[in-house]
This record gives structure tokens, sequence and C-alpha cells, in this order.
């Protein structure tokens, strides 16, 4: 037997259980700052949300030494009872069944389906009917001596769970030893199934779910799905994917409830965040090239599995009204054929990626609101079944099966089938799960208890023979894992992994490519280094929570430690300049439907934002997380950015000039309530007539894909060089024969830019450089010139 014995480590890493919004910039400034009129707790995880650990710090103790490795063939086997190996053919195997022999099930060397098909064999309704359920799976940082799941755990042991949700917001080697501890539970159980730990995105800040933060020990931080898709950078976002995959694996977290194909069709809706923006070709790409990320060309061992949500689309609402209330249970289709005109386009774009499942929605499709969508008609009078789509026959087995070559298995959304069961709310539990079922739902979310599922087989409602398709197709994902092999991970590998600093790098990229600039007056922005000197900034944060004083003064430290060039005021009388970041909220668990920036989004003092513009020339931020009716805070306005969870210091960068700008809308803003209220709602907003989107006061239309950027940037870039080296020049920090050679490098360059040759006049900057750093010039240039002005060269041959 070879062995692949870890190293014991001994960590003295500190977890930093983190709530919300704490008292730092890492959330409140890339996030709204709290949630306006949030429920209590209790009644947010009914709809599917768990708030993050209280804030205590857990010395970690790690477990990881008890676990064993085996090498065998070209697989490594993991497992926590050694005695539970046995041999065969000079191969070693998991004994999970521990009946002393290898059954088919256990032989990594067979094809899937032939295990597949042994194990199902083998397992009683009872087990078949717990791998059916997911369900939030807590950890227990109350135990002593570094664990975090309790021997007996309920939902492993009794419950037969096999599919748990991972919701709240630990460091990666905690994440890591608890979900070992889940896998060390469940090896001990009769048959030894596994546990595929889920989870809602974990790279970007959230107000609703995992309530990510950019700390050491998370994950690499990258911008909202909205702020992906204003870079339109399917590439980076595809490299996001595999490393986020790699960040996920190493934890042992080895599922993604997202992304979210949903279309943001109706300005109102609550959800927009989660979504890449209204076009149905862009979100297409975005969702194919995560789905390769995470998943890789084919599903396999270093996998993420994907269940990507909405099915058929939550984008089309009524009223913006979401579904996780009664009162958004309808999807309108007024357009005729918009359903599968747009919605239905990135579904058919990750189902023909491989995704390895989907997530309908609760709300059904409305009759007495959608055109007719060139559909077969559920009668000769209903064109739909008026259903939650997870008991829709029709769009699960026809649509998306038959027609769309889906091959996955469907996932309930959280409370599909309990308690938001719309259409069928008056039916006996056991009735419900049984429509689910024979509609095509495989894995029932926010349930724990296996007997409503054991109960449709029993009365008759449903065969086991569909129970079993059911199972295989869950047990056929976990086996193409291989977490029937291995399902352990080395907490301390994970926070190696997650901790990388060229993973953080390449988001970074990410965060500055996302920022839009949507106005810039008089060519107020960049803030250049050359009149910066000149500039007194006054700073105001405008956010949801009780202490924005507060919230601006973490923002002042920050950008001072960034940028230390630049003056800051908390006084407006002494500014010359301002820089507002406002961050409405709409809250989602309110099913709150306004978009105003104002009262209604936890922004109180509107006035006193309009009260800075009108005093001085105002850098005014949004944070876009919807598309804000913008009319009160645009038109005094000196600049205007929008944001989509931005890291400040590539926003700073842009406020700079140190990145151009090129992100653009996601969405189209629209002019006013009334081109809502008179709009489709349930196609791309930049199909609505010319007087849809909003015009600000520069008469530029906020429509999908608009964004600015700094006008002869090159030539600003180069102009700063020029104006820092003359003025080296003119104060004698630069002198003798070095004056000729760097002045005349700076004219061959402009030369070469007027010329429009942007390659020459990289030339001559890298000449310029050159000259700079030459030894027998170094008595001609201060150590102060040299440095700085290596900086701004440099900078520009980066950006050229």
């Amino acid at each position: 037997m070879v062995k692949v014995r870890q190293e014991k480590k001994k960590s003295k890493f500190k977890n930093r259980c983190k709530k919300l919004f704490v008292s730092t910039l890492a959330v409140s400034l890339v996030v709204p700052a709290i949630a306006v009129g949030a429920n209590d707790d209790d009644d947010r995880e009914d709809l599917g949300y768990v708030p993050p650990t209280d804030g205590s710090e857990v010395e970690f103790i790690s477990t990881f030494d008890r676990l064993n490795f085996v090498e065998t063939g070209d697989t490594v086997l993991g497992i926590a009872n050694e005695d539970n190996i046995i041999t065969s053919d000079g191969y070693y195997f998991k004994d999970l069944n521990g009946n002393g022999e290898l059954d088919p099930y256990e032989d990594w060397r067979l094809p899937v389906e032939e295990r597949v098909e042994n194990l199902v064999s083998q397992m009683t309704l009872k087990q078949k009917a717990g791998l059916m359920n997911i369900n939030t799976h807590r950890i227990n940082l109350d135990l002593e001596d570094g664990e975090y799941v309790v021997e007996d755990d309920q939902l492993i042991v009794d419950r037969g769970m096999r599919y748990t949700i991972f919701r709240t917001t630990e460091s990666a080697n905690v994440v890591a030893q608890y979900t070992n501890q889940l896998q060390e539970v469940a090896e001990k159980q009769p048959l030894g199934i596994p546990v595929v730990v889920t989870s809602n995105p974990r790279n970007h800040p959230s107000i609703n779910y995992t309530d990510v933060v950019d700390e050491p020990g998370q994950h690499s931080f990258w911008p909202g799905q909205l702020g992906m898709a204003a870079t339109r950078n399917v590439d980076a976002v595809r490299e996001f994917a595999e490393i986020a995959a790699q960040e996920w694996r190493a934890m042992g977290i080895r599922k993604i409830y997202g992304y979210t194909a949903d279309l943001a069709t109706d300005p109102l809706w609550s959800r927009i965040e989660e979504t890449f923006g209204e076009d149905p070709q862009l979100s297409a790409d975005m969702m194919t090239a995560l789905v390769k990320g995470f998943q890789g060309e084919e599903l396999g061992p270093d996998s993420i599995a994907k269940t990507v949500k909405h099915f058929p689309g939550g984008g089309a609402r009524e009223d913006g009204l979401d579904p996780h209330f009664p009162e958004g249970k309808r999807n309108p289709y007024p357009t005729p054929g918009s359903l599968m005109d747009y919605h239905i386009i990135p579904f058919q774009a990750v189902i023909d990626a491989g995704v390895s499942s989907l997530m309908p929605y609760y709300s059904f499709p409305s009759n007495d609101l959608s055109a007719d969508q060139g559909l077969p008609w559920h009668s000769e009078d209903q064109q739909f079944e008026e259903v939650g789509f997870t008991f829709n026959s029709a769009f699960i087995n026809d649509l998306l099966r038959e027609e769309m070559g889906f091959k996955g298995y469907i996932n309930s959304d959280t409370g599909a089938v309990t308690s938001r069961a719309f259409g069928l709310e008056d039916l006996p539990a056991v009735e419900r799960f049984a429509r689910a079922i024979n509609a095509g739902t495989d894995l029932i979310s926010g349930n724990s208890d296996p007997q409503p599922i054991i109960d449709t087989v029993d009365q008759g409602l449903v065969s086991e023979d569909r129970i079993d398709e059911a199972v295989s197709r869950l047990l056929t994902e976990m086996y193409t894992l291989g977490l029937f092999e291995n399902p352990y991970v080395d907490p301390e590998k994970a926070l190696e992994v997650v901790d990388r600093p060229e993973s953080q790098e390449k988001a970074d990229v990410l965060h500055r490519e996302s920022v839009v600039l949507m106005k810039n007056e008089d060519n107020v922005l960049p803030l250049r280094n050359k009149q910066i000197n000149d500039i007194v900034l006054y700073v105001e944060m405008f956010t949801t929570a009780d202490n924005d004083e507060e919230i601006t003064a973490g923002l002042m430290d920050l950008i001072e430690e960034y940028d230390g060039a630049i003056t800051l005021t908390d006084n407006l009388d002494e500014a010359t300049h301002a820089f507002v970041w406002v961050q409405p909220v709409q809250e989602m668990w309110e099913n709150n439907v306004v978009i105003t920036v104002g009262e209604g989004t936890g922004i109180d003092d509107v006035d006193r934002i309009v009260e800075i513009q009108q005093t001085v020339p105002t850098i005014t931020t949004i944070s876009m997380t919807n598309p804000w009716l913008l009319e009160k805070i645009e038109e005094n306005a000196a600049a205007v950015i929008a944001t989509f969870g931005v890291k400040t210091e590539a926003l700073w960068d842009v406020v700079r000039g140190e990145f151009n700008p090129t992100g653009t809308l996601p969405f189209t803003i629209p002019a006013s309530m009334e081109a809502i209220e008179n709009g489709a709602g349930d196609i791309p907003g930049y199909l609505e007539d010319e007087s849809y989107a909003y015009k600000n006061s520069a008469d530029d239309q906020y429509w999908f894909g608009f964004g600015l950027s700094y006008e002869n940037y090159e030539q600003l870039l180069l102009t700063e060089l020029q104006e820092q080296t003359e003025d080296y020049i003119a104060s004698g920090d630069i002198s003798g024969p070095v004056v000729n050679q760097l002045t005349n490098q700076l004219k061959q360059s402009q030369h070469h830019l007027d010329k429009g040759s942007k390659e020459q006049a990289t030339h001559f900057v890298n000449n310029y450089l050159s000259h700079l750093q030459r030894d027998a010039n170094s008595r001609h240039i201060t150590t102060e010139a040299k440095e700085s002005l290596t900086k701004v060269a440099s900078g520009i041959i980066e950006k050229w």
C-alpha cells in the first residue's frame, strides 16, 4: 500500500467569523451598507438566506492528520477509516459498505453508469429519498478541538441527505475542515455515499447570500455579475471561473448555485444585480464562459458542478415583483415570442456547454398577461398550465429535455415544493412532491425530510423507477466529480490557494474594466497629477446605513493611504471639488420595487447630494445594483460613474487617470417610472422606443452599451510626462546633457503620436526610460525625479 501521508500541520491562523457589515471598508464600499427594512433573519431564512456567523475569534485546530490517502493506479483514495481499504488485482479500493468485498459501485475502474446502477440497486427507498433533498447545513463553531460537525449529525445520519448548502462566510481552512468532517460522517454511514457541498457565489460582494468580503483567507475578490457584464471581457470571465473553481475545490465545496441566466428586462426587479444584464447574447456568452470555467470542457474530478438558474428565465416580472412572494408568482410575456427569442437563449447556451443542472423559478407563466409564445398550448383555451415551473412538465420534460437537449438534473429552488408551490398551494404535501418529481424535478431544495418522497411511492403517486432515475442522475454527478474516491481536502492548501496574489491581480484588472464613466462635463476627470496640488477634494458617502459619517471617514482613510498626492477635506467650504458615492438598495427580501434614488432606496438626503453638486464640481459615483432612476442626482453632477461591486482602489485608478474607463452599461437606464410603465418588461430595454432611455444633461442617452472613455487618453498621459519633465528641469532636479536626451525622446514620441503611430511613440518613451535609468546620467538626476518620472513613463508603456 502506497500511502500519501500528509504532514501534520498546526495552524495558529485566527479565523475571524465576520458579521455582514463590519466597521471596516471591506464590505461597505463595495456593497450597500445595510438592507432597508430587512425582515428578521428567521423570516429571511425561509427565503433561502442564512445570516453570516457572529464575529468571534476561533483558533483553528487541524484534524486533517487523521485522514488517510492511498495512491493506486492513476487515482488517489481519500478515506477516514483505513481499515476499510481492500485490495483486488493488486489495486486498492474503498470498502464503502463494509462487507469485505469489492462491489461494482466501489470499483473506480468501472464506467460511471455501471457503478451507479449497482449502487442504486443496493439503496433502500429511504436512502434514495434522502439523496433527493438538499438544504442548509450549518457549521458548528461551538464544538472543541477543531470539530465543526457532530458525529450523529441529524441531516446526514438520520435523514440521509447528501446534498447540503453552505451559506456562511468562514476562512478557507475552516471551510475545508468543515467539509472534511461532513465527509467523515457520511463515510461511516451504510453505503458510504459522500456529500456534495453547495454554495451560492462566493467571489463577489453580496447583500443577500454569503456576504463575501475582500479579506485574507477568503476567496479572490471580483466585481459583481453586472460588473463582469460591463467589461464585456468574456475571456477574463472564464479565467475568473477557472480560478474560483480551484479555490472552491480546495475547500471541498463542489457545486455552485449559479450563475443567474435571467435577463434584466424588468428594471423594477430586485434581483437584477445577480444577472449579466439585459442582452441575451451577452448573457449567453458570459454563462458559457462560467460553465466552461467552473466545470471544464467536461465535468470531472477538478470541476465545480454548476446549477444555473432560474429556468426558463426570471427577468420577466409582473410590476417587478419577485416570486419569493405570492404577489410575484406570475411570469408575464406580453410580447409575442419573447420567451424563446430572448429569455431562453442563455439557457440554451449553458445546455450546449454541458451544464450539470438547472434550477427552475418559483413562478408560473401567466395566460392573462402573455401573448402567444409559439409553444404547444396546454389546452384549447390555455396557453400554459399555471403551476410553478418546478411542477411544469411541459417546460421541464417537453421543452427543456426534448426540445433543448438538456441531459442533467433539475434542482428545485428553495421551498418551491413546500412554502412557494404556486398554482398547487391547496394540494396536500405528498401530492405536491409527486407533481414535482413526475414533472422532472430530481433534487428538492428546502426540504430535509425524506418521508414525503417515500410517501409518494407508497401511495402509488410516483413509480420507484422515476425515483431511481432521479437518484441515478445525482449519483452520476457525484461519481464524475470523483467524490467516491477522494472527497477530502487539505485545509492549509485551501488557505494558500485562496490567497494567491496572482489571482487577485487578475481580479483587480477586471474591477477596473467594470467601471462605467457615464458623464464627464468639461473633462473634469481624470484628476491629473499636474493639477492635483490645486485640488482640495470633499468626500461624502451616502448609504443605507445609519453611520455614513464613519463610513465616509473610512473611505477618506483608504483614499489617502492609496493616493498620497490627493488633499482631502470633510469641510465643503474648503473644497474645490467633491467626490460622493451613492449606494442605494432595493431590498429583495422586502420585495421592494422602488428604483428612484431617495428614501425608498435608503438614501434619505438627496437634497444634500444636490447641494454638494451645486457648490463645487462633483464626481458622483453610483452603486448600480439596479438601473436606478437618476434624474435627481445626475443633472447637477460634473461627472457620473457607475460601479458594480467594485474595489475602491480600482475606482480610484479611474478617477485619477491611472486607468482609462472602458466599461459599458449592462442594461438600459429608464427615463422615468412612466417609461417603465409604458415598456413591455419582457424584452431588452434597447428594444423599447426612443423615449425609454434616460437622457442626461449632456444629451447622452443611457442605453445598454453606453460608456465613455477619456478623450485623447494617450495624449493626456504623454502630456503628463512632458509637464513633469519640464518641472524637474526648471527646478534643477534634471541638469546637464540628460536634459536634451530626455526632451528629444519626448519630441519624437509626440511626433509619432500625432501621426497616429502609438507603437513608434511607445518606442521613444522606452528610449526616454533608458536614458533616465542610465548610470552615466545618475549624477544629473535627483533620486526623487528619477523615481517619479520612471513611474510615469513605465505607466505609459503599460497603458499604451
